[in-house]
């Protein structure tokens, strides 16, 4: 049995790691109403702020999360309003097919700026833990405090908030949130810059647990898509759902077949959820 328990320990670590960036993609699915691909750039984004600042600087992690995730918020979710605002009335489809294009541009100017090679983050060694006869890092038991307290302060924020009820109310529905008072354009801008920097904040949690180049988003980004699509697109606790059950399976996966099928895990999930429960796990547009 340990060799199973271990393998569902790591996955529920994996699962953490994209389940910031899941909930970001689905934040802005909830309220833009389009898949946004240019996640994986945000994530990038915010992953690159955070070393600079943690190796340049010398700042801590906590500051460091911190810093990635303003710096995707603001310069990721800013440049994806200005990019794709024209856009969205020619339909979700067209929208998303944008996103992709900024997704690209913004991964080459990482790539411009820093280079392809991996750069890992400034972290004290620590040896890792045993128990029960299972394993764990010191370092991915901090980065699983740290999703778990970003994951609380987005629900937090969405549930009790005056701004974070707005966006509940455009993303159930925006015409009758309009007739309240609530303006939906600025609460696009807000959803744009909370998704982009969720997104950041999980760059920054995929670097603590491995390393960083300008890829790191886009590796992830089937997992990311495949975590909210199981979840269920709209739903923020779906996709936290999604993505612990899809970093399970991924690590069950590899108890029976080689490290190479993991990444098809990810589509067959997608394809299962699309086929036998379109809605996905949680519903579709309980934010």
């Amino acid at each position: 049995m340990t060799p199973l328990a271990q393998a569902i320990l790591n996955g529920l670590m994996t699962g953490a790691l994209i389940a910031a960036p899941a909930v970001g993609f689905t934040t802005i699915f909830a309220v833009l109403r389009y898949p946004s691909f240019a996640i994986a750039a945000h994530a990038t984004l915010g992953a690159f702020a955070a070393w600079y600042v943690n190796t340049r600087l010398g700042a801590g992690v906590p500051l460091s999360v911190a810093v990635g995730f303003l710096f995707a918020a603001l310069v990721g979710g800013s440049l994806e309003h200005a990019a794709l605002r024209g856009l969205r009335g020619a339909g979700a489809l067209t929208v998303s097919i944008g996103s992709i294009a900024l997704n690209l541009v913004l991964e080459n100017a990482v790539r411009f700026s820093f280079g392809n090679d991996l750069r890992g983050y400034d972290l004290p060694l620590a040896p890792d833990l045993r128990f029960a006869g299972l394993r764990v890092g010191a370092q991915q038991i901090e980065t699983l405090v740290f999703a778990a307290a970003i994951m609380a302060a987005v629900f937090i924020f969405l549930r009790y908030t005056r701004f974070g009820r707005a966006m509940r109310a455009v993303a159930d529905n925006p015409d009758l949130a309009r007739l309240k008072g609530v303006d939906p354009e600025r609460i696009a801008v807000a959803a744009l810059m909370l998704g982009a920097g969720l997104a950041g904040a999980g760059g920054v949690l995929i670097g603590l647990d491995t390393s960083i180049d300008p890829l790191t988003g886009f590796r992830v980004l089937l997992s990311v898509f495949a975590a909210a699509v199981l979840g269920g697109l709209g739903s923020i606790p779906g996709a936290v759902v999604g993505a612990l059950a899809l970093g399970v399976a991924e690590e069950l996966a590899l108890l029976v077949l080689p490290a190479t099928y993991r990444t098809g895990v990810g589509f067959l999930a997608i394809l299962l959820m699309l086929t036998f429960r379109p809605r996905g796990l949680l519903g579709e547009r309980a934010v």
